[in-house]
């Protein structure tokens, strides 16, 4: 079954709004006409840079998708510094990341957190990027698929088997955030398909056909034409490339 990729910038603690507004501009600068037709892009600034974002890209009629990085799972109430699901959603944000390895291991996010935020995030009509992942130690003691099939299991807890056919997992090896080291494709599209399988078991064929899949971890202009070949790898979630319009751009237009 065919699934439109989806290539997906987080932009983590980066960039204030001036430097997004041109990092947004360049990128669409660089990417040629039609570049785009057969992939999806969304961009996934701080906070403070949404609202920002969101003008630029509305107002000149840009081919990307805004996402956000975050959100509580709350729609109000005393959680000082947290965002609520109900304002992305006003600001008219598409994506939404969730469970990101960093929010997990540094934060303490826990599967009920993530979860919890995945039922807020389709509440307000917004599509989740469900992020899923081992550490080194669990990958050395090859308890990868474990750890992924468990996190999957839990975060889709009480979502219709429709609500996981439209959203996104994402799938990030912890030890390759940031590290410059990368899953093989291979070892990449076996832990996608398991992905898939698990989805199929929890919400049938028609779901694991079309919720889309993708790969993150240290993803570049040079590993994204052969990740994105794999038949279970259906995008990227790119950090610290996605950063330099250049090289961002080379990542999305992987099939020229």
């Amino acid at each position: 079954m065919s699934r439109t990729p989806l290539i997906s910038g987080n932009w983590k603690m980066n960039l204030n709004h001036f430097e997004a507004i041109q990092t947004v501009q360049k990128l669409h600068y660089l990417i040629p006409k039609g570049a785009m037709d057969d992939v999806e892009v969304s961009i996934h600034p701080p906070f403070t840079d949404i609202r920002s974002v969101q003008t630029l890209i509305e107002s000149e009629e840009l081919d990307f998708a805004l996402g956000a990085q975050h959100c509580h799972f709350e729609d109000s109430g005393a959680f000082t510094g947290e965002v609520s699901p109900a304002f992305l959603a006003k600001l008219n944000t598409k994506y939404v990341i969730c469970g990101h390895s960093e929010r997990r291991e540094v934060f303490g996010e826990s599967d009920e957190m993530v979860n919890a935020k995945v039922l807020a995030i389709l509440k307000h009509g917004m599509t989740p990027i469900m992020c899923c992942g081992e550490t080194l130690a669990e990958r050395e003691a090859d308890e990868t698929e474990s750890k992924v099939v468990g996190q999957i299991v839990a975060g889709l807890a009480g979502v219709s088997n429709e609500q996981i056919a439209s959203l996104v997992i994402a799938y990030e090896p912890i030890w390759a955030i940031g590290t410059g080291k990368t899953a093989t494709s291979e070892d990449a599209q076996t832990v996608c398909a398991a992905i898939r399988s698990k989805v199929a078991e929890i919400a049938g064929d028609d779901a694991a056909n079309t919720v889309r899949i993708q790969y993150g971890g240290s993803v570049k202009g040079g590993n994204s034409p052969e990740l994105m070949s794999q038949p279970d790898i259906d995008g990227a979630l790119v950090g610290g490339a996605s950063l330099d319009p250049d090289e961002f751009a080379r990542i999305i237009q992987f099939n020229g």
